[in-house]
C-alpha cells in the first residue's frame, strides 16, 4: 500500500513538472516579444491579409496552367513550413494566384511568398564590405587573362578568374546595395553584381554553377565534424538530384583550397545573396552539409529557402488588402458553447454513473484542458499555429476520446471487485488491463490525425493537427493523473469500504468474494430487494457456478462428516 502511494504521488509530481516546464515556455516566448498567452486565432475566425500574385515569365509568354499549380502547391509549401497557419491559397481567373493569411504575417512569411525568383548556386568572384572598395582576388597559376577587350566564352568555367574584366570591377567598385533590383533576373550564363539579402556585404558573381531546381531536399541536423562527432551548432544538410551532384562536384573540386574568397559560392535567391558558403571539401555524391555558426531557427529558415525556393514562375503582387473574418465572433462562440454542452453532458454522465469517481473525471478532464491550453498556445507562438473552427472541432471531439479512456478504466475496475478482489488488487490489475485497452484506442485515433494531416490541407490540417496533440495529452492525463489519483483515493475509507456515493459499492455490483471459495450471496429484504435483485442479475456466469461449486463441496463435506 506505501509502495502504490508513493508511486502514485511521484507520477503526480511529474504532472506538476510538466505543467510547470510548459508555463516556463510559454513565458519564455511571450517575454521574448513574439509570444502571448492566448493562442492565435485562423483566417476564418479573425481575418488576416489577402494578396494578389500575378505571375510572370522571363520571356513574355503566357503561364500554363500546370507551371500555374505548382507555383501554388510551392507557395503553400513555403507559408506552411512556419507552422499549421490555416493560410487558403486560390487561383484566380486561371491567371492569378490569391494568397489569404490569418493575422498579419511576419516580414519571414512575406518574404516566402513574395520570393519568386529560381534558386542559383553561383562561384564568388569578388567580394567586399557593403561601403568597403573592393579588391581583386589574385588568379591561379591556370588562368590565363583574356585579351584586353575580349569577354570570356561560352566553355569558360564559372569559377574561373577571367570573369572579372576591368569593366566588371570598376562596375563591382562603384556598385551600391541600393541598385540591388530584385524584379530583374540575373542572365544564367553571365556574371553579375549584388548584395547579401541583409545588404551587409556585396558580389561579383560567376554564371550559374548548380540550378535550384536540382536540389532534392533540405533537411536541419546537429552539426557534424569530418569524424562524425556533434560539434554542439546546426547544419543544413543538402541533397541534390539530376546534374546537380555532378555540377556540385565540378564547382567544389575547383574552387576548394583556393584563396578567400574565390573558395566560396553563393546561394543566391531573388537576386540577392542568401550567404556565401566556404567549400571545405570536395562534394562527389550530391549530399553536402552546410555549417556557419547558425542557430535552430536560421538552420531552419535556410533549408525551407533550399526547400521551396524554386518557383516555376516569377511574380508581381499586384494587391495587398486586410480582410475580415469569414465566420466572425458568433461562430466562435457557437462553437465554443456546443464544446461546453458535450463538457456538461460528460460530467453529468460521469456523476450519474460513477458517483465520487465522477469527480475524478472532473478533475481529469480539468488537466487535459489545462494541458491542451498550454501546448496550443506554446505552439501558437513558436510554430506559427493558429487555431481555426476546425481545431476548435477536433477540441470538443477529445472530449469524447477522454471520457472513453475513463469509461474503460472504472469498467475493469468494477470488473475485478465482481470477480472478489480487494480494491488495491482490483485497481492495479484493472489499471493494466486498461491502460493497454486505451493504448491501442488512442494509437488508431493519432494514426487517423497523423494520416489526415499529411493527406490534407487548410483548415482540416488544423483539424487533424489539435486531434493528434490531443489524443497524446490523453494518454499522459490517464497515466500521470486518473490512476496515480485513484491509487491514493484507494486508502481513504470511503473508497476502500465500497461507501454508496463512491461508485465501488459492493452491493451494486455483483457477489463480493468472503473467503477461500465461497460468495456471499446477495440479500433480499426490506428496502434492499431491489438492489439485491440488481446485483444478482449483474452476478457472472463464472461468479454463479463458482458460488455453486462451493455449496455443493460444503454439502458433500458434511455428509462425509455424518457417515464417518
Amino acid at each position: 500500500m506505501a509502495k502504490a502511494r508513493t508511486r502514485g504521488a511521484r507520477a503526480l509530481i511529474w504532472l506538476v513538472v510538466l505543467f510547470a516546464g510548459l508555463a516556463a515556455a510559454n513565458f519564455g516566448a511571450v517575454q521574448s516579444g513574439g509570444g502571448q498567452w492566448t493562442p492565435k486565432l485562423a483566417l476564418d475566425l479573425e481575418g488576416g491579409t489577402q494578396l494578389v500574385l500575378a505571375p510572370q515569365l522571363a520571356d513574355g509568354a503566357s503561364v500554363s496552367q500546370e507551371q500555374l499549380d505548382q507555383a501554388v502547391a510551392i507557395i503553400r509549401q513555403r507559408v506552411d513550413a512556419s507552422g499549421v497557419s490555416e493560410a487558403e491559397i486560390t487561383t484566380q481567373g486561371g491567371q492569378n494566384i490569391v494568397v489569404a493569411i490569418p493575422g498579419e504575417p511576419d516580414a519571414a512569411t512575406m518574404q516566402r511568398i513574395q520570393a519568386s525568383a529560381k534558386m542559383e548556386f553561383r562561384p564568388v568572384l569578388a567580394s567586399a564590405a557593403a561601403n568597403a572598395p573592393g579588391t581583386t582576388p589574385t588568379p591561379s597559376p591556370s588562368e590565363e587573362a583574356p585579351a584586353e577587350g575580349a569577354e570570356p566564352g561560352a566553355d569558360t568555367p564559372a569559377w574561373d578568374g577571367s570573369w572579372i574584366t576591368p569593366e566588371r570591377q570598376a562596375a563591382f567598385d562603384a556598385f551600391q546595395c541600393a541598385d540591388v533590383d530584385t524584379t530583374v533576373q540575373a542572365p544564367a550564363d553571365e556574371p553579375f553584381i549584388t548584395c547579401s539579402t541583409d545588404g551587409s556585404a556585396r558580389f561579383l558573381l560567376g554564371p550559374v554553377a548548380v540550378e535550384g531546381a536540382d536540389i532534392a531536399d533540405a533537411q536541419v541536423s546537429a552539426a557534424t565534424n569530418s569524424q562524425g562527432q556533434a560539434t554542439g551548432g546546426w547544419a543544413v544538410n543538402l541533397e541534390l538530384s539530376g546534374e546537380g551532384p555532378a555540377n556540385f562536384e565540378a564547382v567544389t573540386r575547383a574552387i576548394t583550397g583556393q584563396p578567400e574568397p574565390t573558395d566560396q559560392f553563393a546561394v543566391v535567391l531573388d537576386s540577392t545573396v542568401l550567404m556565401p558558403i566556404t567549400s571545405n571539401a570536395v562534394i562527389t555524391d550530391g549530399n553536402a552539409q552546410i555549417t556557419g555558426g547558425f542557430d535552430q531557427a536560421s538552420a531552419r529558415s535556410l533549408a525551407d529557402q533550399l526547400r521551396f525556393g524554386a518557383l516555376p514562375v516569377g511574380f508581381v503582387v499586384q494587391s495587398n488588402e486586410t480582410i475580415s473574418a469569414t465566420l466572425g465572433e458568433s461562430q466562435l462562440q457557437a462553437g465554443l458553447l456546443a464544446g461546453l454542452i458535450g463538457l456538461v453532458l460528460v460530467v453529468g454522465y460521469s456523476i450519474f454513473q460513477y458517483r465520487a469517481l465522477g469527480l475524478v473525471v472532473v478533475g481529469s478532464l480539468a488537466i487535459a484542458a489545462g494541458l491542451t491550453y498550454l501546448v496550443v498556445t506554446f505552439l501558437s507562438s513558436t510554430e506559427g499555429y493558429r487555431l481555426s473552427l476546425a481545431g476548435i472541432a477536433g477540441l470538443v471531439i477529445a472530449i469524447g476520446i477522454t471520457a472513453d479512456s475513463f469509461i474503460v478504466y472504472f469498467e475493469r475496475i468494477r470488473d475485478e471487485l465482481r470477480e472478489g478482489k480487494h480494491l488495491t488488487s482490483a485497481l492495479e490489475t484493472g489499471w493494466k488491463r486498461a491502460f493497454r485497452t486505451i493504448l491501442v484506442s488512442d494509437a488508431v485515433s493519432f494514426l487517423a490525425a497523423v494520416i489526415l494531416f499529411l493527406l490534407s490541407v487548410g483548415n482540416v490540417r488544423g483539424f487533424a493537427f489539435t486531434l493528434g496533440i490531443t489524443t497524446f495529452i490523453d494518454i499522459v492525463v490517464v497515466a500521470l493523473f486518473t490512476h496515480p489519483l485513484l491509487r491514493i483515493l484507494a486508502r481513504t475509507r470511503f473508497f476502500s469500504e465500497g461507501h454508496p456515493l463512491s461508485g465501488l459499492d459492493p452491493k451494486a455490483l455483483g457477489a463480493v468474494y468472503r473467503g477461500r471459495a465461497s460468495f456471499r450471496a446477495p440479500v433480499v429484504e426490506g428496502k434492499g430487494k431491489t438492489s439485491s435483485r440488481e446485483a444478482a442479475r449483474r452476478q457472472t456466469i463464472a461468479e454463479r457456478k463458482a458460488a455453486e461449486d462451493a455449496v455443493v463441496g460444503a454439502r458433500g463435506s458434511a455428509s462425509q462428516g455424518k457417515e464417518s
